[in-house]
C-alpha cells in the first residue's frame, strides 16, 4: 500500500500528481526517505524538551515553499542523505538511549505512508518514548489517519489564515483551509495528557499526548496574527496548547540567483525584519485579553545565533542541541 500512495502522489493538499516512485514531486522528494540531521534539541517548548531534550530527526523536503524558511537547505534545496528503515530505527533507538523525551519528526508531511511503517517498526524494536509530528499542518485528514495511534504528540504550525499571504509566501493559497482541517484532526487524534516528571529533585511537566499549535508572528502583519489568535481561542483553547513565537529572523540565504530573486520578491509581502518592541508589547496585551488555558510565549530577543546550518555536524549552537547523526558523518558517538 505504501508504494501505491507514491504513484500519482496525492498525499498533501497540493495533490501534485507526480509519480514519486520514478520522479520527484513538488516536495523535491521521491519515494525514499532523506534525512539531514538527528539530535537532542533543547530549544523546543518545555513540555517536550523536559529534562532530556526532544529527539529531533530533520527530514529533507517539504510540501510548502515558505520564502522565510530557516531550514531552507533541507526543506527546499535537498540537503541530506538517504536513510532506510533500519537506519531510521537505529536513530530513534540512539536518541532514546541518549535520554530523549520523545522522537520529534520535523517536516514529515510528504512521507506519511512510509513513516507510518517506519514508526511501527521502531516501536516493535523497543522505542517506547512518544513520537511527535512536527509539521506545517499542510496535510490531508486521510493521510493523518495513517499515523493515528502511532504518533502521540502533534506540533503543527498555523502560519496564517490569510489566503493572499499563503499564496505569496508558501505557494499554497489553500493553506488556511487545509491547516484548520488538519489541526482539528490532530486534536481529535491526540487528547491532552500532561504529567509531571522528576529528575534529580527537579519536577517538570511532560506531554505524553496532545497538540501544541505554533504561530510565528510576522513583522508588520499583526492583523494576520490577530485572526489566528481569534481562531485558536474559538477552536483550540482547552483542547491544545498554544505556542506564540516572536523570533522571526531574516535568514542569510544562499543558492542559485533565480531562487534568490524569487525569494526576495516573495519576502516583499511583509516586513523582513525582527519583531519590534512595540509589536511585542501588543502581542502580550492580546495574550492577556484572550486568557488561553495553556500558552507559551518567549521573551523578545535580537539574538540570531540559533539559526541552523545543516552543512555543519552541529547545525545549531552547542547550547541548543547535541547531534547523534549527520547526513555526511553518519552516527556520532
Amino acid at each position: 500500500m505504501c508504494e501505491s500512495l507514491y504513484r500519482e502522489c496525492r498525499q498533501c493538499p497540493r495533490k501534485c500528481g507526480s509519480d514519486r516512485t520514478k520522479n520527484k514531486g513538488f516536495c523535491t522528494q521521491d519515494s525514499g526517505l532523506v534525512i539531514a540531521s538527528a539530535c537532542l534539541h533543547f530549544g523546543e517548548e518545555p513540555l517536550i524538551t523536559v529534562h532530556g531534550g526532544s529527539g529531533t530527526i530533520f527530514l529533507t523536503g517539504c510540501t510548502l515553499k515558505c520564502s522565510f524558511c530557516q531550514n531552507y537547505q533541507i526543506s527546499q534545496q535537498g540537503m541530506g542523505a538517504k536513510a532506510d528503515r533500519d537506519t531510521f530505527v537505529k536513530m530513534c533507538l540512539k536518541l532514546q538511549e541518549k535520554g530523549a523525551e520523545n522522537i520529534n519528526l520535523v517536516t514529515p508531511s510528504h512521507h506519511i505512508p512510509l513513516l507510518a511503517e517506519y514508526i511501527a517498526e521502531a516501536k516493535s524494536r523497543g522505542v517506547s518514548i512518544p513520537f511527535a509530528w512536527n509539521s506545517s499542518a499542510y496535510e490531508s485528514e486521510e493521510m493523518l489517519d495513517l499515523v493515528k495511534g502511532l504518533v502521540d504528540i502533534y506540533l503543527p504550525d498555523l502560519k496564517t489564515l490569510n489566503p493572499i499571504m499563503s499564496r505569496e509566501l508558501f505557494a499554497a493559497e489553500n493553506y488556511p483551509q487545509a491547516a484548520k482541517r488538519a489541526i482539528r484532526k490532530m486534536m481529535e487524534n491526540a487528547p491532552l495528557n500532561i504529567v509531571e516528571k522528576e529528575k534529580n529533585g527537579e519536577v517538570k511537566e511532560k506531554m505524553l499526548s496532545g497538540v501544541i499549535i505554533r504561530h510565528l508572528v510576522l513583522p508588520g502583519r499583526m492583523d494576520d496574527s490577530r485572526m489566528v489568535l481569534d481562531w485558536l481561542k474559538g477552536h483550540a483553547d482547552g483542547k491544545a496548547c498554544i505556542s506564540l513565537m516572536n523570533q522571526y529572523t531574516p535568514v542569510p540565504f544562499t543558492g542559485p540567483e533565480d531562487e534568490l530573486t524569487r525569494r526576495k520578491k516573495s519576502l516583499e509581502a511583509f516586513s523582513n525584519r525582527l519583531v519590534s518592541k512595540e509589536e511585542d508589547k501588543t502581542i502580550q496585551q492580546w495574550i492577556d485579553s484572550y486568557e488561553f488555558e495553556y500558552l507559551f510565549y518567549q521573551e523578545l530577543s535580537d539574538d540570531t545565533s540559533w539559526l541552523p546550518d545543516f552543512n555543519r555536524t552541529q547545525p545549531f549552537s552547542n547550547a541548543l542541541a547535541k547531534p547523534v547523526w549527520h547526513w555526511r558523518d553518519g552516527f556520532i558517538d
